[in-house]
């Protein structure tokens, strides 16, 4: 092993510069006019596995945004370790915030600043460095694949057909993914958990065109008040989610686990001086780090309509919208629960108004094992490299393919991630920690010794 951690260690500054070529590319899935940067990017997965040393590596076209496939098999009878990662990344607006551009990368205060640095363009370079220096050194101890697509940020609408179609090729013993976080510098982790998500859009309208709001304010619904009262009625004043039906699948965390997680360190003041809030706020009843790890949550992620532009125009708008993401936990089906919200919606919905109520995507919540060898080997890797042991950690986030992995494939995916939650990720001013990006590098080297030991 040593080998390998020398060979990673004088090998960094080339392996960075692998990540800002990555990081250029502007593979923003939610953009149409992005599609061309989309095949860009998983032809550049291609070629730097090929590169590296994959047996076999390929761009896979489907319904949506390609998919870059790599593999070394050096023995059919040792495991086979599975990485998958995405390489398409969330929009960089508003841009005015940024203070550099996105999509070049710049280092400051030893952190990577760029659209991408952190989710997942850094901790999938994480994953190809380790392989190219495992591969050059000899030390490769396991058969290895790559999955890495182009629409996690979208919700991964073709991957569960991709997988479908290509079982036997994603055959492994373990997915291995590094798209999430850990909870500081100072205290690793591992995430155990992942929430699922519902991801839906209501649009309202009222008059066919905008009105003006002095010749008709009064005597005409307005749809951007309908809808804010709409919104309203969708939470109470404890924070819970008023939608019928809604709570009847949670999974209700025991007293005892409750107690283990909040063992995990976590310091409210710091967290309220680093968000710039007075206060918190979530559901009544439960700890911050409990609100965000094993409680579902309903949030508006985008509300718009009328005139928004500078100085004012005294309209009455034609129309409403707004994006409203559900974060789900064990045993809900976001598919229930996006039948629940619309038939919600619509029983709230005053006559005067017109819905249209769109489900936009979803995934199921995930739980990891930690009884399983391969979580056993990511512990001691992480104990080798932090110097502490990690803490299990329920992640409010959601990936939501990682769910399908299990039931389509038959395979347990361990959740390795280096992601800090400074890191500002889908916001302006994203960026990784470098001295984590070289210290990642190295954990994951042990975690392919200790697994395969």
């Amino acid at each position: 092993m040593n080998a390998v951690i020398n060979y990673l260690r004088e090998n960094k500054e080339q392996y960075l510069q692998g990540l800002f070529d990555y990081i250029r590319i502007p593979s923003i899935s939610s953009l149409p006019e992005r599609r061309e940067d989309m095949y860009r990017t998983a032809n550049f997965l291609k070629q730097w596995l090929l590169k590296a040393g994959a047996d076999k590596a390929e761009v896979y076209p489907t319904k949506g945004n390609p998919v870059a496939y790599a593999e070394k098999i050096i023995d059919p009878a040792k495991p086979t370790v599975l990485i998958y990662g995405h390489y398409d990344v969330m929009p960089v607006d508003p841009l005015s915030l940024w203070e550099t551009e996105p999509f070049e990368p710049v280092i400051r205060d030893r952190k990577i600043f760029a659209r991408g640095a952190d989710d997942d363009k850094g901790q999938v370079f994480i994953q190809l460095a380790v392989f190219d220096a495992m591969v050059k050194t000899g030390f490769l101890p396991c058969n290895v694949k790559f999955m890495i697509e182009g629409e996690e940020e979208i919700g991964s609408p073709s991957l569960s057909l991709f997988c479908e179609e290509n079982k036997e090729m994603l055959k492994a013993d373990i997915f291995l993914i590094s798209d999430t976080a850990m909870i500081s510098k100072d205290v690793s982790s591992i995430t155990v958990g992942l929430r699922g998500l519902c991801y839906m859009e209501v649009e309202v309208t009222g008059p066919d065109h905008d009105l003006h709001s002095g010749l008709f304010g009064g005597a005409v619904a307005n749809p951007a008040n309908e809808l804010a009262k709409i919104i309203a009625k969708l939470t109470d004043e404890k924070n819970r989610i008023c939608i019928p039906g809604f709570y009847d699948d949670v999974l209700e965390v025991s007293k005892e686990e409750r107690a283990e997680m909040a063992k995990a360190p976590f310091n409210l003041e710091k967290y309220k001086k680093q968000l710039d809030i007075n206060e918190v706020c979530g559901e009544e009843g439960y700890t911050t780090p409990e609100r965000t790890g094993i409680r579902p949550t309903l949030d508006v992620n985008g509300i718009w309509g009328g005139y928004i532009g500078e100085g004012s125009k005294t309209v009455l708008p034609s129309k409403a919208t707004a994006k409203i993401s559900m974060r789900l936990v064990p045993n809900q089906d976001y598919e229930k629960i996006a039948v629940l919200f619309e038939k919600y919606i619509r029983e709230i919905t005053p006559p005067y108004v017109k819905v249209k109520v769109t489900a936009m995507h979803g995934g199921y919540p995930y739980v990891s094992p930690i009884d399983i060898p391969a979580y056993k080997a990511a512990v001691k890797a992480i104990e080798k490299t932090f110097g502490v042991l990690p803490v299990p950690f329920h992640s409010g986030g959601s990936i939501p393919i990682v769910s399908t992995f299990e039931k389509v494939i038959g395979v347990k995916s361990i959740l390795m991630g280096f992601g800090l939650e400074t890191d500002a990720t889908h916001s302006p001013n994203e960026n990784f920690d470098l001295d984590i990006f070289y210290k990642g590098m190295e954990t994951v080297a042990w975690f392919y010794h200790y697994f395969t030991e």
